[in-house]
């Protein structure tokens, strides 16, 4: 074990405890003296367990994960399933199974799951090109029963999550160029289509949203495409936003003492909004360390990537890596005009259990990737038997 151990990568461990440390400072800053007081501490505990977690699946062999992937899927399935019948409502998405004092978000599981069963999926086919029709439809067919799953619950966010985790394993799973240059092709297409129709038809999808009971995707998107048609409740969040970010200036406005967001001007500051708590007391500074932090721990996952002998290692890390970009961009993104409101939250800062432990979780299996991935293995997925020459069988 002590030998496993000393093949972790210790920069990572580092920038972990650097995240734990700006996620309880930012949460402390603006909770103090609110109802949501102690949450810093109840961090702090996701972090030790999220930790536990971490070394623990350093130990274990990410190989056994994707053995069992297919079980893993069909669980994850049932609990998604499960959510829309005993899921609790938070800020109108059902996403939420409450047992005791604790809670669960499946959709935030579900996202390792995929990872896992999708890699599973790349193993099972050779190491040829992807056939569209054997292989990319059908890995995409059951991405997208958990997708509309998701949807149903009205977490949009997450739902996107698992397209962009998709696309980034189907990349490096050895797609044909010309198969990937259509798909984005048809996304652009799909995408400049969707806009130019919601900004120019706007009153008939606001209609139509209504009658499907889909009125509060309104509420995010036009702050986005039409801000002069966004009510005053839908742009409020990210109006305030992006001045709480523009007035922390290139130093920010001191620990403490963002105006914007200690007076509760900007939702939900400890959770999503937490990078505008971020850029108001740190500024231009503060933020851009936390995003450099970003950018190292997601090139020492590159570096793991590339040093990995064995197939399933690179396929587990690219869909963390496309997770984790995907996280940043869209939480980040949001709050500077970029993005639409998901409601995503940004990794390791961000208060929130279920988020947290899946995004440790997701970095231990890239650690194991590390300690284990010297080891070539073919057995995850048992090829069929070669039958023997006519040479040999003679």
């Amino acid at each position: 074990m002590l030998q496993k151990l000393k093949k972790v990568d210790y920069v990572v461990v580092f920038i972990l405890l650097i995240f734990m440390g700006v996620s309880i400072m930012a949460i402390y800053s603006v909770t103090t003296g609110t109802k949501f007081a102690g949450s810093h501490i109840k961090m702090l505990y996701f972090y030790i367990l999220a930790f536990v977690v971490f070394f623990g699946l350093v130990l274990l062999d990410y190989k056994v994960l994707v053995k069992y992937a297919l079980y893993i899927y069909l669980f994850g399935i049932l609990l998604l399933i499960a959510v829309n019948f005993i899921g609790s409502d938070v800020n109108g998405a059902q996403g939420w199974i409450k047992f005791g004092g604790f809670s669960l978000q499946p959709a935030e599981l579900f996202k390792l799951i995929l990872i896992i069963f999708l890699t599973y999926l790349l193993m099972k086919r050779p190491k040829a090109k992807l056939s569209l029709w054997r292989d990319v439809l059908p890995i995409g067919g059951l991405t997208f029963i958990p997708f509309a799953l998701v949807m149903v619950q009205n977490d949009l966010g997450n739902a996107l999550s698992y397209i962009l985790i998709l696309l980034g394993l189907l990349w490096i799973g050895n797609i044909k160029f010309l198969h990937a240059f259509l798909a984005l092709v048809i996304l652009a297409a799909v995408a400049v289509a969707g806009i130019f129709s919601y900004i120019h038809f706007h009153d008939n999808i606001e209609k139509f949203l209504k009658n499907i009971g889909r009125e509060h995707w309104t509420e995010r998107i036009d702050p986005w495409l039409v801000p002069d048609k966004a009510t005053a409740k839908a742009s409020y969040h990210t109006k305030n936003a992006k001045l709480a970010i523009a007035s922390g200036g290139m130093m920010g406005e001191g620990y403490m003492q963002g105006t914007s967001v200690q007076s509760g001007r900007v939702p939900y500051t400890y959770s999503d909004s937490i990078f505008v708590e971020i850029a108001e007391e740190f500024g231009f500074v503060g933020s851009s360390v936390v995003l450099l932090l970003y950018f190292i721990l997601i090139h020492r996952m590159i570096l793991i990537c590339l040093e990995c002998r064995d197939r399933a290692g690179p396929l587990l890390i690219v869909g963390v890596i496309s997770m984790m970009l995907y996280q940043i961009f869209e939480n980040i993104g949001a709050f500077i005009g970029l993005m639409p409101l998901t409601g995503i939250t940004l990794p390791f800062i961000s208060y929130g259990g279920t988020s947290l432990l899946i995004n440790v979780a997701s970095i231990g299996i890239v650690m194991s990737v590390r300690v284990h991935g010297h080891e070539v293995s073919e057995d995850i997925v048992s090829p069929a038997p070669q039958k023997m020459s006519a040479t040999k069988q003679a």
